[in-house]
């Protein structure tokens, strides 16, 4: 899917092209946003700014996916947008947007804020199983190449059985934040063929080693992902050389 096997996952108001650029050549993908879709989504977008959280909130949100895929068109990375939206159709627009840019569109059904989740976005997709299907068959049928971003400890998901839901309906990537859950990385790598990004607290070669040997395909940071060449992405990387794991 792309190499070297670690993405940047998406930082509120802070994850744009000029992001995804600075890390080309330590990881191998960068998924730009979050970013809000719909009126419903960027209402509830305002309310986190409001209290002190950054978010994207251009003018015109498919204008700004397509200048900032656009401006990454060229750069060693492959590129990804995670968006937020209360209704299928801004994601199927997007996705036709991502298919033209060879991006991976990504639907987050991860974000917990209460905000978001009174409009039906993040946890409240994610424990809606069919609606999150509705989403990724309306995304894959653009060709666009469809992650799914979850969390798991969310009561009442069966993330295991969301993943072969979502396969079923045409996604490719699943990008599981594990919450200390490490082993339900294991669990949706064997049920399934999507392609397996674990998350959560990937700073050094026992981390990525732990998600590695559970079945991930690769990992993913957040935070450390605001300085490429810091030590710990240096760590990451080192660990995940070819001869590393071999």
């Amino acid at each position: 899917m792309f190499e070297p096997r670690l993405a940047f996952a998406s930082l509120s108001g802070e994850a744009d092209a000029s992001w995804a650029a600075a890390g080309a050549g330590v990881a191998g993908a960068a998924f730009l946003g979050g970013i809000a879709l719909d009126e419903p989504s960027r209402a509830a977008a305002r309310k986190l700014v409001a209290r002190d959280r950054r978010e994207f909130l251009p003018r015109d949100p498919f204008e700004w996916i397509e200048t900032q895929l656009a401006a990454l068109d060229s750069a060693p990375i492959h590129a990804g947008v995670n968006v937020r939206s209360s209704q299928v159709e801004p994601v199927r627009q997007v996705a036709e947007v991502c298919a033209s840019h060879d991006a991976i569109l990504e639907i987050n059904a991860h974000c917990r804020q209460a905000e978001l989740k009174a409009v039906g976005c993040g946890e409240t997709l994610l424990a809606d199983t069919a609606r999150l299907s509705e989403y990724v068959s309306a995304a894959a049928a653009t060709n666009a190449t469809v992650s799914v971003k979850v969390r798991t400890e969310v009561a009442g998901v069966d993330l295991v059985e969301t993943g072969s839901q979502i396969a079923a309906a045409g996604a490719d990537i699943i990008h599981v934040d594990a919450m200390d859950s490490e082993w339900v990385v294991g669990e949706i790598a064997d049920a399934t063929e999507l392609f397996v990004i674990a998350n959560n607290e990937v700073r050094d070669r026992e981390s990525v080693r732990t998600y590695l040997g559970y079945g991930a395909d690769a990992v993913s940071v957040g935070r450390p992902s605001r300085n490429p060449n810091g030590a710990v992405l240096s760590r990451v990387a080192s660990a995940l050389a070819p001869e590393s794991t071999s």
